[in-house]
């Protein structure tokens, strides 16, 4: 079984790793495509070589070009690339230019992909992230998604359940894999002048951009009677320049502001924070994996998991809301410890070898590809029914040839759709067909 992984950002490829360790753990093959957005390519071999990982296949090297020049150049490089490796599944992980490149790039080939961390919504079309991940998951023959939550939305779009695979998120593994070489290689704690700190992270362009929202974040910010560890983005830097706020946090005895960290570097600087100031997406992951509470700055996110599972906070950019759930968090115990203990929603570590196994049984059963209609058939629509007899969904899929149950719901709730699932006393939503005599 041949594999090929299409990566383009550095939290791609840390997400990853423990995917491509587990492919070559089973003796198939993995052909690793690396887009080169944002970095040099010494950069980002030398970054595969820090995480002990093989160096990439091909480097397609796109740097930062504008999203739609780095997007056509990716599909047409992969174009070239896809047809002369002959793969038999494309992988892809998350929400970048280079997910949606590849999904795309690979479906017109008619060659399978697998969305790793599909099914993830903000349900904000305004982030460019949103439009990548929707696209994508419509480019995907199978979906890896690391919760129950992330289940239903595809459920809710129409994706059949017999495609979405519930893994967990690699970032669990990740952590593990990365937190031992982290510590054996990183000396940032030779850098940080504090024993006790929140470690904070700002970057997207929704606060950065915006003059009100910067501004409101840095009033918390400098009144804030806690240590701050804030590895500076450049592009964050400059917006504080130029709206003259940077000087202010610069002058804060109990704020320091250090250059961008490599992973390893932050991922030990976070290990030991006290708490998790962002406005990232995957950062809140590791947060709830590494038992530290985190304090987002967003209005919305896609990881709502980390929020119901009590791990996370959203406080948006109000400078009074941010300053409340910091110093409720920090100056209360019971809140603190509540938080610091809250449930991982993604998983035990496992997800790397479930994304694998799952692949690997398909592609023995000769079902790893797009499949070409061999029967006419009419599309009769949606249908809402009352289930009242013992059965499972498998036996009525079995029993109702040209039906695929859409939908579940329990006392109105909707729930996840598994084979065994007994949909007696439920309320079911069928997509029904019928073949045309």
């Amino acid at each position: 079984m041949k594999i090929a992984i299409v990566l383009g950002t550095r939290p791609e490829i840390i997400k990853m790793a423990p995917v491509i360790d587990e492919i070559n753990r089973n003796n198939s093959e993995v052909i690793l495509i690396h887009t080169g957005q944002h970095y040099d390519v010494n950069m980002s071999k030398q970054f595969f070589i820090d995480l002990n990982l093989p160096v990439p296949n091909y480097n397609i090297g796109i740097g930062s070009y504008t999203a739609i020049k780095q997007i056509s150049v990716i599909i047409s490089e992969l174009e070239e690339i896809l047809q002369e490796e002959n793969v038999d599944i494309v992988l892809v992980q998350g929400d970048t230019n280079a997910v949606l490149a590849g999904a795309l790039a690979s479906n017109k080939l008619k060659i399978p992909v697998g969305h790793v961390e599909a099914g993830l919504r903000s349900f904000d079309k305004d982030m460019p992230e949103e439009i990548n991940r929707l696209i994508a998951d419509n480019c995907s023959l199978l979906y890896f998604v690391p919760t129950k939550e992330t289940a239903l939305n595809l459920l809710n779009e129409g994706v059949n359940h017999d495609q979405i695979f519930i893994t967990g998120n690699t970032i669990v593994d990740a952590c593990i894999r990365h937190k031992d070489i982290a510590i054996a290689k990183s000396e940032i704690n030779n850098l940080v002048k504090f024993d006790e700190y929140i470690t904070l992270t700002m970057h997207r362009a929704e606060n950065v951009d915006d003059p009100e929202r910067l501004k409101s974040i840095v009033d918390s910010l400098i009144n804030l009677p806690y240590n701050i560890v804030f590895p500076i983005h450049p592009h964050t830097k400059k917006s504080l320049i130029n709206l003259d706020l940077y000087e202010n946090l610069k002058n804060k005895e109990n704020i320091q502001i250090i250059k961008p960290l490599g992973y390893l570097d932050f991922l030990a600087l976070l290990s030991n924070s006290k708490l998790l100031l962002t406005d990232s997406g995957g950062v809140q992951e590791e947060a709830i994996t590494l038992n530290i509470p985190c304090v987002t700055l967003r209005y919305n996110t896609e990881r709502p998991e980390t929020i119901t599972n009590g791990g996370n906070i959203l406080a948006g950019a109000n400078s009074e809301e941010i300053s409340n759930n910091i110093k409720n968090i920090l100056d209360k115990p019971e809140v603190y410890e509540k938080m610091a203990n809250a449930v991982n929603p993604y998983g035990d570590g496992e997800s790397s070898k479930k994304i694998y196994n799952t692949i690997k049984e398909i592609y023995d059963k000769d079902e790893l590809k797009i499949k070409k209609a061999k029967e006419i058939m009419d599309f009769k629509g949606y249908h809402l029914y009352n289930i009242t007899e013992e059965i499972t969904v498998k036996q009525y899929e079995t029993e109702n040839r040209y039906s695929i149950i859409q939908q579940v719901f329990n006392d109105g709730v909707p729930v996840n759709i598994e084979d065994s699932l007994k949909l007696k006393g439920k309320i079911i939503i069928v997509k029904e067909f019928e073949k045309n005599k």
